[in-house]
């Protein structure tokens, strides 16, 4: 899958218009055109200098003017006096000073990948990739499993969603981005990685997952023998609008007495796709609106048939439901066109933007702030549930699922 998006996403990432970051392209510009002011240890051409234009009338911010001289100091005493520096490439500089300057946003979520992490995450988006089938996330500045994917090496390891990780392979993940995290648990299929976890008040304990092809289809449906359809989405990726189509089909057929859309550990994905499904049960209104900087607003209205309007729904959250699948929840919440059951979702409120860059490297970057149709801001502090349900490691031991249960009894007591 090339980096060209052509939708919109909702979870680390959304569709990057014409503009972008003058500073970036400026920077960019200055290695290959600049003028060469110094070629003693370098053959690149070097900028020296960079100001942003102050409005007429206006002084220029000191803070706004840069001198370049001093990267370049910095550049050549690393590429002079690094003990390994044989081991160095400009490219490898290069890129690092790209992620040095996503990471001065002091923003989790703003990221340079280089062309290789920019492949693995589109594969992502595609639904194939080598890892352990896990989605991870910053939680209180911790590593966090965010979604343990059904079926996968976590979950058969016995990864939760919740487990904070305190170390990869024996290095402290303390300080590390979620994508640099991803990078060091992601590996070739049938080798192994260690997690230190620690769960709840628990000690901290090694999770040895051995890696896999990783293939999965986002939507998976059940239809029961008591007269309620079960449809499980897992993220929000290429194929989920095809196979919700599917699903939305079977229950035209079948015509249920209830639904069950579950979205636990759904970590997120395309804004577009949560969209046309939650347009399935909302007629008109916006579902979701961007709160972008200059105070602009930018709504996403309904683009769907609500073709399952009429059927009572219970949609099941946890902790593990991030972004989009939160977008989706909280619209069918705010129109009341459901009932959450479950605990307090991740809390992902912050939209970013993905720039696919000419070398197929890629940059991210947090652009606006998403708000539920009533206007719920729900960044770190999640939508909470209309009806709470824990769920115990006795459950997740016994293989019980209460929160499932609750969702079954709704729906029995709305037929009667």
């Amino acid at each position: 899958m090339k980096i060209d998006v052509k939708k919109r996403i909702f979870e680390n990432i959304r569709h990057f218009g014409p503009s972008v970051i003058a500073v970036v392209l400026i920077f960019l510009g200055g290695f290959y055109v600049g003028s060469a002011k110094n070629e003693k240890n370098s053959s690149f051409d070097r900028p020296l200098a960079y100001s942003e234009d102050a409005p007429d009338g206006a002084e220029v911010n000191p803070d706004d003017v840069l001198d370049f001289n001093l990267y370049w100091e910095v550049w050549d005493s690393i590429r002079t006096n690094f003990i390994d520096k044989n081991q160095l490439s400009n490219k490898d500089l290069f890129y690092g000073s790209l992620r040095g300057l996503a990471s001065a946003t002091d923003d989790p979520y703003t990221v340079f990948m280089d062309p290789k992490e920019s492949k693995e995450f589109t594969d992502d988006l595609a639904g194939t990739f080598e890892g352990i089938g896990a989605e991870i996330g910053l939680r209180n500045d911790i590593i966090t499993i965010v979604a343990p994917l059904d079926g996968m090496p976590a979950v058969k390891a016995g990864l939760r969603a919740g487990d904070k990780v305190y170390a990869i392979d024996g290095e402290s993940s303390l300080g590390m981005t979620v994508d640099e995290a991803v990078k060091k648990i992601r590996g070739p299929k049938n080798t192994e990685v260690t997690l230190t976890i620690i769960r709840g008040k628990e000690k901290p304990k090694d999770i040895i997952i051995t890696r896999s092809l990783i293939a999965v289809k986002s939507v998976k449906t059940e239809m029961r023998t008591d007269g309620i359809f079960v449809i499980r989405v897992s993220n929000f990726n290429d194929d989920t609008e095809s196979l919700f189509e599917e699903a939305i089909n079977t229950v035209l057929l079948k015509n249920p007495k209830g639904i069950i859309l579950d979205l636990r550990s759904n970590p997120g994905g395309y804004l577009d796709t949560a969209v046309k499904l939650a347009s399935e049960w909302v007629e008109e209104g916006p579902i979701v609106a961007e709160q972008l900087n200059n105070n602009r607003r930018n709504e996403y209205p309904a683009s769907g048939h609500a073709r399952l309007k009429d059927f009572p729904t219970v949609v099941l959250v946890d902790g593990g439901s991030a972004s989009a699948s939160e977008i989706l929840a909280g619209a069918l919440r705010d129109y009341k066109k459901a009932t959450l059951v479950g605990t307090t979702t991740f809390g992902k409120g912050s939209v970013q933007s993905l720039q696919g860059l000419s070398d197929g490297s890629a940059l991210k970057v947090t652009v606006a702030k998403w708000l539920t149709p009533a206007g719920d801001f729900i960044n770190d502090k999640g939508l909470e549930p209309d009806v709470v349900v824990e769920m115990t490691l006795e459950d997740l031991d016994k293989e019980l699922d209460p929160q499932f249960d609750k969702a079954l009894e709704i729906l029995k007591i709305k037929k009667k």
